[in-house]
């Protein structure tokens, strides 16, 4: 009974040996995505920046134009 009981702990031991590598692995890749997912959305607050930059400078293109001729 004390074989079984020492074999069933070294199972146990080596099964949380596994455990803890997956919860670090796990734990840098949401680092790395959760860095990944910054660098999007700084990129995306930029796009969208230059976009209404685009926009107003093209509204106020259409504004300096005069009529067409047929109006």
């Amino acid at each position: 009974m004390a074989a079984s009981l020492e074999e069933r702990l070294t199972e146990l031991e080596v099964r949380l040996s596994f455990v803890d590598d997956t919860i670090v692995a796990l734990s840098d890749t949401v680092a790395a995505h959760d860095r990944q997912l910054h660098a999007l959305r700084n990129a995306l607050d930029a796009l969208r920046g230059d976009l209404q930059a685009v926009r107003g400078t093209l509204g106020q293109a259409a504004q300096d134009e005069p009529p067409p001729p047929h109006y």
